[in-house]
C-alpha cells in the first residue's frame, strides 16, 4: 500500500479527532461559562502514526487490508479529569451523544491490567462527511486521571523503549508506583468537595472581573475620563480585599452606573 493511499485511508480520522477535540473542549467551556466545574480538565487527539498501525496489526497478526475494521484505536481522543469520579460523569456525557456511537467498553480502573495500567476506554464510531459523503471510523475514547497519565505515559516510554520486555526490576518499581498512583488518587477523592469549592471559588472570581473589566472598557466610548479613573481605583481597592461578595456587590453598582449612560445614549439617538 503507497503512502499516497494511506494518507486517503487516515485522513477520516484526522477529520474525526479534530471534531472530537472541539467538541470536548466545548463542553468543557459550557461548563466553566456557567461558574461550574468540568469534569472534563484537558483534550487531546492523535492520528496512530502509519509505522505504528503496521507495527501493531504485525503483532496481531492482522492482514493490511483488515488494518481499520479490526483495530479500534487508529483515532484516539484522550480526556484528563481532576478525580476518579470524574471519569464516569465523562463517560455519562458520551453515552447521552447523538453523533457518537458506543461499541465497547473497556474499564481498566475497576479491572486495571496485570502491568499497573488504569484507564477507562470506550470504543466509538464517529461520522465524518468527506468528499465521497459520510464515512464512519472508529475512535477509541480513553478517560483517565492526571495522576493515571502520568503513570501510563512512563509505561507506555518504557514499553517503546524495551521492545515491551521491560526487564524485571522496572517492571516492580513500575507496579510499585502503580500503587502509590491509586493511593494519590484515593487521597484526592476524599477532599475533593473542598478541592472544588477552591476551584470554583477561582473561577467565579475570575467571571466576575472579568465582566466588571468589560464594563469599564465600556464606559470609555460613554464616561467622562475622571470618571473612569475613580471606578478603576475603588476596583482595585476591592479587588485587593480579595473578596467575591464585595466584588459581586461592585459589578452590581458598576453594571447600574452602565446602564445609566445606556440609557443617556438612547434617549440621545432619539
Amino acid at each position: 500500500m503507497n503512502m499516497k493511499l494511506w494518507r486517503e485511508i487516515l485522513y477520516p480520522y484526522e477529520m474525526a479527532v479534530d471534531e472530537l477535540v472541539l467538541k470536548f473542549n466545548n463542553i468543557q467551556r459550557e461548563y466553566r461559562n456557567a461558574g461550574e466545574y468540568s469534569p472534563i480538565e484537558s483534550v487531546t487527539g492523535r492520528v496512530k502514526k502509519i509505522a505504528s498501525i503496521l507495527e501493531k496489526g504485525n503483532r496481531k497478526n492482522i492482514e493490511i487490508e483488515h488494518l481499520t475494521e479490526q483495530l479500534d484505536d487508529i483515532a484516539g481522543i484522550r480526556i484528563i479529569c481532576q478525580f476518579v469520579e470524574d471519569i464516569y460523569k465523562v463517560v455519562e456525557i458520551i453515552e447521552r451523544r447523538t453523533d457518537i456511537e458506543i461499541i465497547q467498553y473497556k474499564d481498566y480502573i475497576s479491572n486495571q491490567k496485570l502491568s499497573g495500567y488504569r484507564s477507562y476506554h470506550v470504543i466509538t464510531r464517529y461520522p465524518v462527511q468527506t468528499r465521497e459523503g459520510q464515512k464512519k471510523v472508529k475512535v477509541e475514547i480513553q478517560i483517565r486521571t492526571l495522576a493515571m497519565n502520568f503513570w501510563a505515559v512512563i509505561e507506555h516510554s518504557m514499553q517503546y523503549k524495551y521492545h515491551e520486555h521491560i526487564p524485571e526490576h522496572i517492571r516492580e518499581r513500575l507496579s510499585a508506583s502503580s500503587e502509590a498512583i491509586i493511593q494519590l488518587d484515593n487521597e484526592m477523592s476524599l477532599i475533593r468537595d473542598e478541592i472544588m469549592d477552591a476551584q470554583n471559588s477561582i473561577r467565579q472570581k475570575d467571571l466576575i472581573v472579568g465582566e466588571i473589566l468589560n464594563l469599564i472598557h465600556g464606559l470609555y466610548r460613554t464616561a467622562n475620563k475622571r470618571e473612569i479613573l475613580k471606578i478603576q481605583d475603588e476596583f482595585y481597592k476591592v479587588y485587593k480585599k480579595n473578596d467575591i461578595a464585595l466584588l459581586r456587590t461592585f459589578l452590581e453598582e458598576l453594571d447600574a452606573i452602565a446602564e445609566g449612560y445606556r440609557a443617556q445614549d438612547a434617549e440621545g439617538d432619539l
